[in-house]
């Protein structure tokens, strides 16, 4: 096959689209398939990297204001439509429903090939970067479901990560999408651990060898809630002394320091930074003793997976996808949205089952290897056949249909 994925964001920009566009890329070239893939370029200005079978094109970029080291695309009408010509696909595969989705879908439709989305975001995703106004941020959302119910059509099919999600969308714009999981790589996610990284891990971000290891990684933007994270961790912190490792960056980087520090926690609340190094991030989960999130609005949550795969519990709330992924007292503990005493509760559970060796720590395992980044690849292969024997068979019906 000769595939293009569309996508504003990918590596070393880090977003779970621009993650999930890399993998499938990367392992539909290891077998065998020609890859186009176009993105905005994280150097701002135009280039082309080629690897074997894989081409990626960077079109010129302007800094995303409301992202953290995030770019967009600067007027690629004309640079994509070109870019696809050249290349020819058989398929497109958008992995951003706006700017790269509209020029996608002109070009499958001219070209009459099959053109497929995956859904990474929701209108809740819009809304949450809105001012706390609940009527602006409804009509807001009640706006934008209007128009993906409009867009899904538009598409040869629709990709979702999780059924949660799938039904979310049915329920929504009354279209069922496909549900196939984005992959982890279970080479770099896994519980195996030399001796000495633990304690590596702890002296290299300051965390003493003795006390609860509380993790969060993710962007620290608006619509992650991580304020929220603080607060729960703040009991904990106090009575167990324990430490909070903060690994990511984002808008709200300052403000969340600001706050540890108004909360009394800031010598034990650790503030990284983005940390590219995946392997690094997987010497971070295995040291951990419990990951936490108060996210709402995750489509799939891959940090949360990357986390079960290294064997580590975790504490998040009942929201969106989660429950997929946090089965309660099987892979950690849940808490009802925007409660915090129930969100440092669920902490202070997974820390008392969470210690070396427990059926909770193997149970995140296996649940993680489910989603192994082999598995995903496979079906999305699948299904990518799937849709281009189903458009042959119309194309054959059309021709031969009798007048």
């Amino acid at each position: 096959m000769r595939i293009a994925y569309l996508t504003q964001s990918y590596p070393p920009m880090i977003s779970g689209a621009a993650i999930a566009a890399e993998q499938l890329a990367k392992g539909m070239a290891n077998r065998g398939h020609v890859v186009l893939v176009i993105a905005a370029s994280d150097t701002g200005k135009l280039y082309r990297t080629n690897a074997g079978n894989l081409t990626v094109l960077r079109l010129a970029s302007l800094r995303n204001p409301l992202r953290a080291n995030q770019r967009l695309l600067a007027f690629p009408h004309r640079s994509i439509l070109q870019a696809l010509h050249e290349f020819r696909p058989e398929l497109v595969h958008t992995h951003e429903p706006a700017q790269m989705g509209f020029l996608g879908l002109k070009y499958a439709c001219s070209a009459k090939i099959p053109i497929l989305l995956t859904v990474h975001q929701l209108p809740w995703f819009v809304s949450s970067y809105l001012p706390n106004i609940p009527t602006l941020r409804k009509l807001v959302e009640h706006t934008a479901w209007a128009y993906a119910g409009w867009l899904t059509g538009s598409f040869s099919s629709v990709i979702s990560p999780t059924s949660t999600i799938s039904e979310i969308i049915r329920l929504k714009t009354g279209y069922y999408p496909v549900t196939i999981p984005n992959g982890i790589d279970m080479n770099i996610f896994n519980p195996e651990r030399p001796l000495e990284e633990k304690a590596e891990i702890r002296t290299r971000y300051g965390i003493p060898s003795n006390v609860p290891f509380i993790l969060h990684v993710g962007r620290l933007d608006a619509d992650k809630n991580v304020e929220r994270v603080l607060l729960a961790a703040k009991t904990i912190i106090e009575k167990n002394d324990a430490h909070l490792l903060m690994v990511g960056d984002g808008s709200r980087k300052n403000s969340l320091s600001e706050l540890s520090i108004s909360l009394g926690i800031h010598t034990q609340t650790h503030f990284t930074g983005f940390v590219s190094n995946k392997q690094e991030i997987a010497k971070i989960y295995r040291s951990a003793d419990v990951f936490v999130t108060a996210s709402e609005i995750e489509t799939q949550g891959m940090v949360l997976l990357e986390a079960a795969a290294c064997c580590l519990p975790i504490a998040a709330v009942h929201a969106a996808c989660i429950p997929e992924v946090v089965h309660e007292g099987v892979t950690g503990f849940l808490a009802r949205p925007g409660d915090i005493s129930a969100l440092s509760h669920a902490i202070e559970l997974v820390l008392a089952h969470s210690t070396e060796g427990t059926s909770m720590r193997t149970d995140c395992h296996a649940l993680a290897k489910k989603y192994g980044l082999e598995i995903t690849t496979e079906k999305h292969e699948t299904f990518y056949l799937q849709t281009l024997e189903y458009r042959l068979e119309q194309k054959v019906r059309r021709e031969y249909a009798p007048y």
